[in-house]
């Protein structure tokens, strides 16, 4: 096949292949519901998703509704996240994310970006996170892989992840934003790591700009 030569090109092979390779890609943190995707989201900040897991099922346990977290005692809370890092930090964004919930969203974690955003530690990635994964709403979520991946890819040459994002949804569908930035990351985990990528392993190599190999598909 003809190697993709434009940002939109290669946004398009990216999305077709990537679906190929990774079909069920599904979010690693795990939820019941938008309200704890949106808690692990927040918890995951400089953490693993890994760790998240682990810290969760107790915290959920404690307080499993907005209304619990929003009356609960931050020491607490803190003892309970205490090993996903920052903890004082995102003991106070998941209390006063809860409380907003309460007071200006009738307890629902609500549907559109802009009124997400204005929730204590929730920015755009942790909005179209719960969006895209939670909600069924488009949204693409733009964290480190993602970044790495769309400039290593020649998608953008942005830095700014809200730039990133913006370009990479003129080039992919409302409807599979959340997929293509899950399988980004999934692919940077697996195979485009950021230090040593394994560009003899890619799916992407034939037409990648960093590629180190170039195969023939």
């Amino acid at each position: 096949m003809a190697r993709p030569r434009t940002p939109a090109g290669r946004a398009r092979e990216t999305l077709a292949r990537l679906e190929e390779e990774y079909p069920d890609v599904v979010c690693a943190l795990h939820h019941d519901g938008p309200f704890q995707l949106l808690v692990a989201t927040i918890l995951s900040a400089q953490s693993t998703d890994v760790r998240v897991n682990l810290v969760t099922p107790a915290l959920f346990a404690r307080y499993p509704t907005p209304e619990d977290l929003a009356g609960a005692d931050p020491a607490d809370v803190e003892e309970l996240v205490r090993t996903t890092g920052f903890f004082r930090n995102k003991t106070k964004s998941l209390i006063g994310m809860a409380t907003a919930l309460v007071e200006r969203f009738g307890g629902e974690v609500p549907h559109d970006l802009a009124d997400l955003v204005t929730l204590p530690g929730v920015g755009r990635k942790t909005g179209n996170v719960v969006r895209s994964v939670a909600l069924g709403l488009p949204g693409l979520p733009v964290d480190t892989h993602v970044g790495r991946l769309s400039r290593r890819l020649g998608m953008t040459t942005e830095t700014d992840p809200v730039k990133v994002e913006m370009e990479l949804n003129r080039y992919v569908p409302p409807s599979g934003r959340g997929d293509f930035s899950l399988r980004l990351i999934e692919h940077g985990r697996r195979v485009c790591v950021a230090r040593k990528p394994r560009c003899a392993d890619c799916v992407l190599n034939d037409f990648c700009p960093s590629s180190t190999v170039r195969m023939k598909r």
